[in-house]
């Protein structure tokens, strides 16, 4: 039984701020450290990096609690009321620059505020998308609902980077401005878990799981059953490693393109205010490719979707990089617009892929671990992303950037570089991998049918308060 619509929506509205958070990371905040914080570039890619790191920790901890968890709201729900008001007050807490001259005791406040922000972060975002699987087990509907859900994650991307500047740009001076716009955004990605969290319900383990289907590996004593052994197991699935690899290299080369764009439009093109529009016109267009690739996926396979739009983002990638300020910018802008239809693959379909792996572990093991298996996929991303800042923040340091002022040609250099074949070079490298990803639809249908449980056919919708 298909999902209802009310469900679809209320699911995905979270995104709009799990998604405002990563592209204010991402496009914001590489620039906001060096040039505005003063943060030098080297400390800035150091920073990002064991902040990340740190955080990385927690997000599998965070998977295992949620696993765990029983309440009257669920195994995933309780995580959206009681990590939301943690996140947006970190949130606002980051763009509030110290009154500290240091360079050192600069980047320790910065590493421990942001190690703070990410966890804040994943309290929430990991039983979020924890939740996909709980909610649906059929293979098309799975991509229907990760398409709601990144269609509000699009949403939230154009408000990051579409309405950043003008709301800094309300306040008297840049570093209200930024302050403004942590608490702003704070609000939003607070007030988004929370609708979530009461429009969603999930659906009732009785339902979801039958103990006496088991085999016996998924009854051993719970002492057994360790975080560490929990995640060895998930490391043993092949399916979820031909998607997680690919995903970090993904996520890091999308990370350095982000982060640098900002750089590229304000020293190569000396044009910092038309970051705002290029950023738009790729993401509607991401946005409104989103049900195009729902579509194509339905016939070539979510694996050839992703691939077919990855190459697309990485190819515009390298045009935008060398060609960029040699085209009229109305053609620049048409180039970044044909980006954001490949990069719209990057929110529609690796989250319906990971749904595939997490039924392709139950079908071995007879455990439901959604918690593990996305704990595991954050904690990648968050590694995919410091190795991002680490190799932009060192790649700008060894050019000789030097913050609001006109660059030599090594650092011009280098931002170019960073903007194409380095970014484009770890997007090739994750297609590589994903080719090899083995679940057909199907691959999955067979795969369903030897399920502990079988396939829950009208159960989908089945809910507890």
């Amino acid at each position: 039984m298909a999902l209802s619509r009310k469900t679809k929506i209320g699911f995905g509205i979270c995104d709009v701020g799990g998604n405002l958070f990563f592209t204010v990371i991402a496009f914001q905040l590489a620039s906001y450290l060096t040039d505005t914080v003063g943060l030098a570039a080297a400390y800035m890619g150091i920073a990002m990096m064991v902040g990340r790191i740190v955080d990385a920790v927690t997000d599998p901890m965070m998977g295992y609690i949620s696993d765990g968890t029983r309440s009257r709201w669920g195994r995933r729900r309780p995580y959206l009321l009681f990590g939301s008001v943690p996140l947006f007050l970190a949130m606002a807490l980051m763009f509030h620059k110290p009154a500290i001259s240091s360079q050192q005791m600069l980047f320790l406040w910065v590493t421990v505020v942001f190690s703070l922000l990410s966890m804040a972060y994943t309290v929430v975002n990991i039983p979020y998308g924890a939740l996909t699987p709980e909610l649906t087990r059929d293979y098309h509907e799975q991509t229907v609902l990760n398409g709601y859900r990144m269609s509000f994650a699009v949403v939230g991307t154009l408000l990051g980077a579409g309405a950043a500047l003008p709301i800094i740009g309300l306040a008297s001076d840049e570093v209200s401005g930024y302050r403004l716009m942590g608490i702003v955004f704070g609000a939003i990605m607070m007030i988004t878990a929370l609708i979530t969290f009461v429009t969603v319900k999930e659906p009732s383990q009785k339902l979801r799981t039958s103990a006496e289907a088991r085999p016996a590996e998924a009854q051993q004593p719970a002492a057994r059953r360790n975080l560490f052994s929990e995640y060895t197991s998930a490391f043993r699935n092949r399916p979820f490693l031909l998607i997680l690899i690919p995903w970090a290299l993904f996520i890091t080369g999308v990370t350095i393109a982000s982060g640098i764009l900002r750089y590229y439009f304000k020293y190569v093109l000396t044009d910092p205010d038309g970051v705002t529009l290029a950023l738009l016109f790729l993401l509607v267009f991401a946005l409104i490719f989103i049900p195009v690739w729902v579509r194509i996926s339905r016939r070539i396979g979510k694996k050839w979707a992703y691939i077919a739009g990855m190459t697309i983002f990485a190819a515009a990638l390298l045009v935008i990089a060398y060609a960029g300020d040699a085209v009229p910018r109305g053609a620049l802008y048409a180039v970044m617009a044909v980006a954001g239809m490949g990069f719209s693959t990057q929110y529609a379909m690796p989250y319906a892929l990971i749904p595939d792996a997490v039924e392709w572990d139950y079908v071995h093991s007879g455990r439901r671990r959604e918690g593990v298996y996305y704990g595991l996929w954050t904690l990648i991303s968050k590694l995919g992303q410091a190795l991002a800042g680490l190799v932009m923040g060192l790649t700008l340091h060894g050019s000789g950037y030097v913050a609001n002022t006109a660059q030599e040609a090594a650092s011009l250099g280098a931002i170019r570089a960073l903007t194409g074949p380095i970014a484009a070079a770890f997007v090739l490298a994750g297609i590589l991998v994903i080719r090899f990803y083995p679940i057909t639809p199907r691959v999955y249908e067979t795969m369903i049918a030897k399920a502990p449980d079988g396939m829950p056919g009208d159960t989908a919708d089945a809910t507890v308060s």
